[in-house]
C-alpha cells in the first residue's frame, strides 16, 4: 500500500515526488510510501527547448531535464519509489484505498496524483468522468483538463499541471506539483500547514 502514487514522470509528477522525498524526516512523515510512475512517452518535455525557465541553463533541452530530474530524485530521496515501462490503464476505489492498474501490474494506494498531460487522448479509467474542456487553452488545441478545486478532484485524488487547467510552462507545472505535494504533508500533519526547506543556516 502507497500513501501516495504519482501518475507521470514530467515536470509536475516528479515536482510533487521531491518534496514529497524531501519530507521524509520530518515525524508526520515517518514511514509514508511515495511511488511515482516514470512512463512519459508522449510528455512535451522530450521537445522542448528553454531560455526562460527559472534556475534552468538557456538552452537546455526537456529530454535532458526529464533524465536529469528522475537521477535527482533517485540520488536525493531513494525511498521515493520509481515505476518505469508502466501504462497506468485504471484507477478504482476509493479515498484510502484506491486500486490502480497498469498493463502489467496492479497497485493499492491511499492518495493519487493525476500528473499527465492535457492531451484528448485521456484514456485513464475511473478518472474520464472528471474530464472537462481546458479553460486556459486555445479552442482550436483541444485540450482538455480534470474538472478541480485547487487541484483536488475528489477525495483523495488530485491533479497536477497542464491537466488541472494550468498553461504550459515549466514553471507553472512545477509549482502546481509542488502545492499539491505541500497539501498532501498538510493532511499528514493533521491539518496543520506544512512545507519542507533546506537551509544552510547555522543552528
Amino acid at each position: 500500500m502507497f500513501d501516495v502514487l504519482i501518475i507521470g514522470g514530467g515536470v509536475s509528477g516528479v515536482s510533487c515526488a521531491l518534496v514529497l522525498g524531501s519530507a521524509h524526516a520530518k515525524p508526520y512523515a515517518e514511514g509514508k510510501k511515495t511511488g511515482i510512475f516514470t512512463h512519459q512517452k508522449a510528455s512535451a518535455l522530450q521537445d522542448a527547448v528553454f531560455n526562460n525557465a527559472y534556475g534552468i541553463p538557456q538552452g537546455k533541452l526537456g529530454k535532458e531535464l526529464m533524465e536529469e530530474s528522475l537521477e535527482h530524485l533517485t540520488q536525493a530521496y531513494p525511498h521515493v519509489t520509481q515505476i518505469d515501462k508502466e501504462k497506468v490503464m485504471k484507477v478504482a476505489g476509493e479515498a484510502g484505498n484506491f486500486t490502480v492498474t497498469t498493463n502489467k501490474n496492479t497497485y493499492t494506494a491511499k492518495i493519487i496524483v493525476v500528473a499527465v498531460g492535457s492531451a484528448p487522448a485521456f484514456d485513464i479509467e475511473g478518472l474520464t468522468q472528471y474530464v472537462i474542456p481546458h479553460g486556459k487553452a486555445l479552442p482550436e488545441k483541444n485540450r482538455i483538463q480534470l474538472k478541480n478545486n485547487d487541484h483536488l478532484v475528489a477525495e483523495g485524488i488530485y491533479v497536477t499541471g497542464t491537466l488541472a487547467g494550468w498553461r504550459s510552462q515549466l514553471a507553472i507545472a512545477a509549482g502546481s506539483g509542488a502545492a499539491v505535494a505541500t497539501d498532501i504533508m498538510t493532511l499528514w500533519n493533521n491539518g496543520v500547514s506544512a512545507q519542507y526547506h533546506d537551509s544552510n543556516r547555522a543552528k
